[in-house]
């Protein structure tokens, strides 16, 4: 029991993951209803304030995501905006924004941030209005197989290398009170070790507790994560994006335009977000990424066997969103799921993936043995 003079801890800082580890697990993840036409009214006020004009045009933007999210015409230019209207009053969009504008700085194609509010004073949830991309999110051409897969992978390889040249220090997700008064990403963890291990066991339960996985295998992957743990003991993070995937991506078939979403993003492991293309794509897709990483600069020694590390640990943690917001009962017309395909496939491939980067990790098995899971 906290005593009334002590602060509650963030609650980033007891997470591994904020969709599934928030107290209000997979709010905007399950089929739900917002009340958009409130959010809009109160959304339409706050904009109208901060950007001094009466001229203010407000439509639901629609998407699949855990934010609710918006297009607003202002002064007749249309701007994205994006809406955390969770019960926490998490205040991450500070983060988010601060990253976007640290990716701008690189010279990495990143959309502008024009206004940010996470302090819920005006309105009862979170908002930051961004420039509008006119280009599709990448999963678009994917699933239309209309895509250069090559160039594209290189370009995100070459991406990841340059953001992870951004300062960071701690481990996990970041403070958003150390971004506000002093411009710094600060993990909130002391060890990387910590954060990695964080709700582990838990996950692991809820996936044999539902059925997902069986009490055997999990044991197996507990064993193998401890056999490899010194992999955990970083000296030094870095940025990871956290939910890199092609639908965080806008662009054309061969050429990227903007990089989005960076709502999870940690101090971390360098090879984490390579990792997390591995939930979704095959061995040539991420030997082209590897390739584009290390035209920019070299991966650690050791690189495929984190790689596997952090394959298991972000699939045991999609494993844990997609059971328990139903994702393996959704059609084709759910973002992440193929055409033509169903959740019972995404099933198939969740538990193909798993098995494969255990075995991957258990015998440092080269990226090809993905494509024979």
């Amino acid at each position: 029991m906290k005593s009334a003079d002590q602060p509650m801890p963030h609650p980033r800082s007891q997470i591994y993951y904020w969709k599934c580890d928030r107290p209000a697990a997979f709010h905007g993840t399950e089929e739900q209803r917002r009340n958009i036409e409130e959010i809009s009214a109160a959304l339409h006020g706050a904009i109208q304030r901060r950007f001094a004009t009466p001229s203010i045009e407000l439509r639901s933007g629609g998407g699949q995501g855990n934010h609710a999210t918006f297009f607003a015409v202002i002064d007749g230019v249309e701007r994205f905006v994006r809406v955390d209207d969770g019960p926490e009053h998490d205040d991450y969009l500070d983060v988010e924004s601060h990253v976007l504008g640290r990716v701008r700085e690189l010279g990495l194609p990143a959309p502008l941030v024009l206004a940010v509010d996470a302090t819920r004073r005006e309105v009862p949830f979170a908002w930051h209005v961004i420039e509008k991309v006119d280009w599709p999110d990448l999963n678009q051409h994917w699933k239309r197989g209309v895509w250069d897969a090559e160039s594209i992978a290189g370009e995100i390889g070459r991406s990841i290398a340059r953001w992870q040249t951004i300062g960071v220090t701690g481990f996990g997700p970041f403070d958003p009170q150390q971004v506000r008064d002093h411009g710094r990403l600060v993990g909130f963890h002391a060890s990387y070790e910590a954060y990695f291990r964080q709700h582990l066991a838990r996950h692991l339960e809820f996936l044999v507790t539902r059925g997902f996985l069986r009490e055997g295998l999990a044991d197996e992957m507990r064993r193998e994560i401890d056999r490899h743990s010194e992999l955990l003991r970083l000296k030094q993070g870095c940025l990871v994006h956290k939910d890199l995937a092609l639908w965080n991506i806008l662009g054309s078939p061969s050429e990227i335009h903007a990089l989005i979403d960076w709502d999870d993003t940690i101090s971390g492991d360098p090879t984490d977000d390579i990792s997390l293309l591995a939930c979704f794509h095959d061995a040539p897709f991420l030997r082209n990424v590897v390739a584009g990483y290390e035209a920019v600069r070299p991966l650690p020694s050791d690189w495929r066997r984190r790689f596997w590390l952090h394959l298991l640990r972000n699939l045991l943690m999609k494993s844990v969103i997609r059971v328990g917001a139903g994702y393996f009962d959704r059609s084709d017309g759910f973002f992440l799921i193929g055409s033509g395909t169903s959740g019972a496939d995404l099933q198939r491939f969740t538990l193909a993936r798993l098995s494969a980067a255990l075995e991957g990790l258990r015998e440092d098995r080269p990226l090809e043995s993905l494509d024979h899971a």
